[in-house]
This record gives structure tokens, sequence and C-alpha cells, in this order.
């Protein structure tokens, strides 16, 4: 989440009005993530959501991502769910934006998970892939294997500026996968960013999953691997066996995994690696003017890349096999 776009009080005060949930009492900008505007709205009924889609997300797929939510919902999996407006629509315009409000949920977002949150988190991650078997929609991955090396070519030379060889490093890493990426997983909807500020916990508890808007098609296992990734590494960039067990176990406590799964789970971590490095990369050389957001460092996933790529086996991550 992140502050792109200001709001004008009168403006912001008449589009909540839309949505018949009571008068605003208080709003405060939520400076974390990277993508869209987010805003907490306080109203005389309870605490809300408030989302402006910025230029990253295309319009055409915001009635998946509001549909994805509705329906997992519906399954019982905790995450958002879309307030309509007097209406029937869940979709609005506001300062020159689409924008949505969704309900607020209860739960704090930890910044240094233990093997109970990995734990809690994989049986959620497995718990969303089963909740979204049955979802009528589809979306394609826009950051899968065939939009990284445009985004490495939209950073160019000035890779090299945040550190030297990293334009090259990075070429490199996309032409391998290029030519080798695993075909034929099992595949459905992925969360594809659930990262630790993307899952509340009350207690060790896991709480709610929010954040949909990266959500797709693709491999479930391409899921999983984000999460290792984002869940699993410590500050000195060594990665934590232990936690990468209790995820690992969480997801198959519901899902077991294929044996190609399996098989390719070191390329996919190595790979969701490579996502994150790279659009990291393009979000911290081209930061807006003014907007109220913190870049979040390439170079971290740069290093969870050099491990990955010394990784010919599920074992390392924590797999009981």
């Amino acid at each position: 989440m992140a502050v792109y776009t200001e709001v004008p009080d009168d403006e912001l005060a008449a589009f909540v009005a839309r949505y018949g949930i009571g008068d605003l009492l208080a709003v405060k900008g939520i400076a974390e993530g990277v993508s869209n505007s987010n805003f907490l709205l306080h109203t005389t009924q309870a605490f809300f959501i408030l989302t402006l889609y910025e230029e990253r997300v295309d319009a055409g797929d915001l009635p998946f991502f509001i549909g994805l939510m509705e329906h997992l919902a519906r399954r019982g999996l905790i995450c958002p769910l879309p307030v309509k407006d007097r209406d029937g629509q869940a979709v609005g315009q506001l300062a020159g934006r689409p924008a949505a409000i969704v309900t607020f949920l209860d739960g704090i977002s930890v910044r240094r998970p233990n093997a109970t949150h990995c734990a809690e988190v994989g049986r959620g991650l497995a718990l969303l892939h089963q909740a979204g078997a049955d979802f009528g929609m589809e979306r394609v991955n826009s950051l899968a294997v065939p939009g990284w090396r445009p985004l490495a070519e939209q950073a160019g030379a000035a890779a090299d500026t945040v550190s030297p060889g990293l334009g090259r490093r990075v070429m490199a890493e996309i032409e391998a996968h290029e030519h080798s990426w695993p075909q034929d997983l099992p595949r459905g909807v992925i969360h594809a960013d659930l990262f630790p500020n993307n899952v509340f916990f009350i207690k060790d508890r896991l709480s709610g999953l929010i954040d949909f808007y990266f959500a797709c098609t693709d491999a479930f296992a391409y899921d999983l691997a984000i999460c290792l990734n984002s869940w699993c590494f410590e500050a000195d960039a060594s990665f934590n066996l232990t936690k990468g067990q209790a995820l690992l176990a969480g997801y198959e406590s519901v899902r077991p995994l294929t044996p190609t799964e399996v098989a390719a789970l070191p390329q996919l971590c190595r790979g969701s690696a490579l996502r994150f490095l790279v659009t990291r990369l393009v979000d911290w050389l081209n930061v807006p003017p003014g907007a109220l957001v913190k870049p979040l460092d390439p170079l971290e996933y740069d290093r969870r890349l050099a491990f990955h790529q010394r990784v010919a086996d599920a074992r390392d991550y924590g797999l009981r096999r």
C-alpha cells in the first residue's frame, strides 16, 4: 500500500456518502506498499480501507479483483469484502482514479515472523488456493516470465547505479528462465504478493489476508515460492530452515504438493526472487515526486536470488520428503 494521489476533503466526503457507511470522521494515508493509493477511513459506523487504483493497475482487471474477494469471502476465507454504493457498484471514480472501499480486518501484520506465523501463512495460502478453485474468472499474470525483460530494459543502465553489474546479472538470470521455466504445473487463482504486510494475525493466529491486486491465474507452487522468499529469510540474507519447514508443512497440511511441484520448487523460488528484484528496481528508480511511498530495497532480493542459485533440491527449503 502507498499514497500517490491526494484527495480533496470535499471530494472524499461526497464519495463516502454514496456508500451508506456513515459519516466520515477521519482519514489517514497508508504509506506501506508500492502500487496503489490507500487510506484508512473512520466513519460513524466502522473502519474501512479506501483504495485508489494507480496507473500500474489496469482498470479492466478490477472486476477480477473485486469478484475474487467476494468469492473468497463466500468460501469462508477471511479477506476484505468490497462495499457497494447505492447503485450496487463496487468501483467508482475519485480524484481521477478508479476507487473502491473494502471492509477493515482486525489484526496486525508481523515484522519479524516466527515459525508459528509461517505455518499459519502456509496453511492460509493453501486454503486460498482451494477456495479459489471454482472462481469463474481468469487473469493472466502480467509479472510472469514474459514481463521481466521489459521491466529490466526499463531500468536499463541505471541498474548499475544501484549495484555495480546488477543490470548484467539480472539479464543473465532472465535469459536462463526464459528457456527453462517449469510448465504444466497445477494452477489456479494465486495471491502473488502474500508478504507479511498483507497478512494479519491476532496473537499467533492468522486473522486475515489482504491486498489482492496482484492476484492472477498461475501455478500454485509459484505462489508458495513467493511466500518462501518473503517469510523465511533473515535480515542477513540467510534462509531460516525452521521457518521454511513450518511454512511448507502448513501448506501441505491442506494441499500436498505433487512430485512435479517439488521438483520445480528451486527454480520457482529463484524466479520469484528475480520477479521482485526487477519490480523493486524499477520502483526504486522511479519514485514520483511528492508521493507518500517508501520504495523497497531491490538488493534484498538480489541477495536472496544468490541463495537460490546455489539450491538444487527442495529439501534445502525444509521440505520433509
